[in-house]
């Protein structure tokens, strides 16, 4: 019997073309460019301090879109990479409001927050200001407003981006731990299910 255990090799086959599958294609995920994300319209882009240079990573824009248009907007340039049109892996989180104002900066007014990532690579926060629908806020002030008047414009939303991305050391850094522990894993459940012991049963 301890002859045969010598003769099976430590990584079968069956497991290492699927593992390295796996990597494979997760480094081609990860190396990928990132998307562009346009200028949202209908809008006008933002240039208050604080929504410019200032703050790397961040932009905003003055516009008539309901949260859902907003939304929809970024979500469709940021699910894609810039090389070819490539579809991202990309999850929707919905955050409190108030998480805006710590990781965007304290003064930002918001009534919505949210979080469109892509799983190790980067994270793009949406954070949307409508007076008119933030009932907190209109419940707390005399003389809310309702709109706001840019260059002769009105607008009922105000959407701030922040953009944050990982360094591509980083990414496969992870990636090749991630798949190492997942690979030791494997390994102890395929010995675990071939041991002699449990085939005596």
């Amino acid at each position: 019997m301890l002859k045969e255990l010598k003769k099976k090799k430590l990584w079968p086959k069956k497991i290492i073309l699927p593992i390295l599958v796996i990597y494979l294609i997760g480094i081609l995920y990860l190396v990928l460019p990132s998307s562009e994300i346009p200028d949202l319209e209908p809008a006008l882009k933002s240039v208050e301090p604080g929504d410019t240079v200032q703050l790397p990573g961040v932009s905003a824009y003055y516009t008539n879109l309901s949260r859902r248009e907003a939304i929809a907007f970024f979500e469709k340039a940021f699910s894609h990479s810039s090389f070819f049109n490539l579809p991202l892996v990309t999850y929707r989180l919905n955050h409190p409001p108030e998480y805006a104002r710590e990781t965007i900066k304290d003064t930002l007014q918001t009534n919505f927050y949210e979080e469109l990532i892509h799983p190790l690579r980067e994270s793009l926060f949406i954070s949307g200001w409508i007076p008119g629908e933030d009932e907190v806020y209109l419940a707390k002030s005399i003389k809310p407003i309702t709109d706001f008047t840019i260059e002769g414009q009105n607008f009922t939303a105000k959407i701030t981006l922040f953009r944050v991305e990982s360094p591509i050391w980083a990414r496969l850094l992870i990636w090749t731990g991630i798949i190492l522990v997942a690979s030791v894993l494997a390994w102890f459940i395929v010995k675990i299910i071939g041991s002699p012991w449990l085939k005596r049963k």
